[in-house]
């Protein structure tokens, strides 16, 4: 008699098995704690290895790993906005801490009065140019969102990047992507 299966396609050489080797074989042995503090103790060691992988994740920028309002691409449009400029932002903080300092320091009496003059006037200034740059920012990028994603829902993206800009660079997260100037940041090895 003649083989009429197509060549090529070898012979099973053995009998399918029943269901029941089957599924013994495909079965792995179960370790199953002896006692339940044993149970809580892998749980717990569990739940401490997903938690930190989803932690670096978290700091890598992975997406799946991202809050919900860190997630999409017009998100990630305003982190790279915000992170590849110099923003006055960024200095608020640093600076409010400084004339802040610089007015508990006991100057003699006329140095100051001119420190004191300086922080009265200056604080407001910085205020308003964080608030001035922020407004910049949110509309910018919610300019440059609508022309890139129009299919996109761009809710509160402008305030996104505007809170964004009055962090302070090191702080930020997720970390930044890119370097001042636009050039993405080197990988460390």
């Amino acid at each position: 008699m003649e083989d009429l299966r197509p060549q090529g396609t070898p012979a099973k050489g053995r009998p399918t098995p029943k269901r029941s080797e089957a599924q013994g074989r495909r079965r792995s042995p179960v370790t199953a704690p002896s006692n339940r503090k044993d149970a809580y103790k892998q749980a717990r060691e569990r739940d401490r290895l997903l938690r930190e992988r989803a932690r670096e994740g978290m700091l890598r920028g992975e997406e799946k790993y991202l809050p919900a309002r860190d997630r999409g691409p017009v998100r990630k449009l305003a982190r790279d906005f915000v992170d590849s400029r110099r923003l006055p932002g960024q200095y608020f903080l640093p600076a409010v801490l400084l004339i802040m300092l610089a007015s508990m320091v006991p100057f003699p009496p006329e140095i100051r009065r001119w420190v004191l003059t300086l922080y009265t006037m200056s604080l407001p200034l910085v205020m308003v140019l964080v608030l001035v740059s922020s407004f910049y920012v949110a509309g910018r990028v919610k300019k440059e969102a609508a022309q890139r994603y129009p299919d996109e829902n761009l809710k509160g993206v402008g305030f996104y990047a505007a809170m964004r800009s009055s962090q302070i660079r090191r702080l930020r997260f997720p970390k930044p992507t890119v370097l001042p100037g636009g050039k993405p940041v080197p990988v460390k090895k």
